[in-house]
């Protein structure tokens, strides 16, 4: 089950590195920005909501607890 919810946070890590280091328009920076989204979409299929891909920061500093 949280397979899915790491799937897309690496993927969204590795689209967020190549926007970096690449900038917008690189091929590599769109094919990883395509593979996040269809990872994050796989996973809200399977019913995690959006704040287990992306925690706010107010929700992290309650789980570090």
């Amino acid at each position: 089950m949280h397979c899915r919810i790491r799937t897309a946070r690496a993927a969204q890590y590795l689209a967020v590195r190549a926007l970096t280091a690449h900038g917008l328009a690189h091929p590599v920076t769109l094919v990883l920005l395509a593979a996040a989204s269809t990872a994050a979409a796989r996973a809200w299929d399977r019913g995690h909501p959006v704040d287990a891909i992306h925690p706010a920061p107010g929700q992290r500093a309650r789980r570090a607890r």
